[in-house]
């Protein structure tokens, strides 16, 4: 069974930043590692992906404010996320697909509030 465990959210400024993680737990090889957000009233987006070369993409809203990295030796995916806004407040999720199974994380609160 795999498990996605996230970490890092939490209550920033406006203009602020977060750092958030996300391990997958097992030995497996993932192409895309993905984040996704989900705002109160709001249906769940895309925010970013990486395939395990490395090649990213960013959903307009966020780009040249996010960066997506990973790990793979560690499984681990991040979401760099900087001059945070009003409107990025949500629950970040990762998320893989193995075999043609979604896997979500539990989910991470990022609240931007003065």
């Amino acid at each position: 069974q795999v498990q996605l465990v996230e970490s890092g959210g939490g209550l920033v400024q406006p203009g602020g930043s977060l750092r958030l993680s996300c391990t997958a737990s097992g030995s497996i090889f993932i192409n895309l590692m993905n984040w996704y957000r989900q705002a109160p009233g709001k249906q769940r987006e895309l925010v970013a992906t990486i395939t395990r070369g490395g090649s990213t993409n960013y959903a307009d809203s966020v780009k040249g404010r996010f960066t997506i990295s990973r790990d793979n030796a560690k499984n681990t995916v991040y979401l760099e996320m900087n001059s945070l806004k009003f409107e990025d407040t949500a629950v970040y999720y990762c998320n893989i697909i193995l075999f043609g199974t979604p896997y979500w994380g539990q989910g991470t609160q990022v609240t931007v509030s003065s």
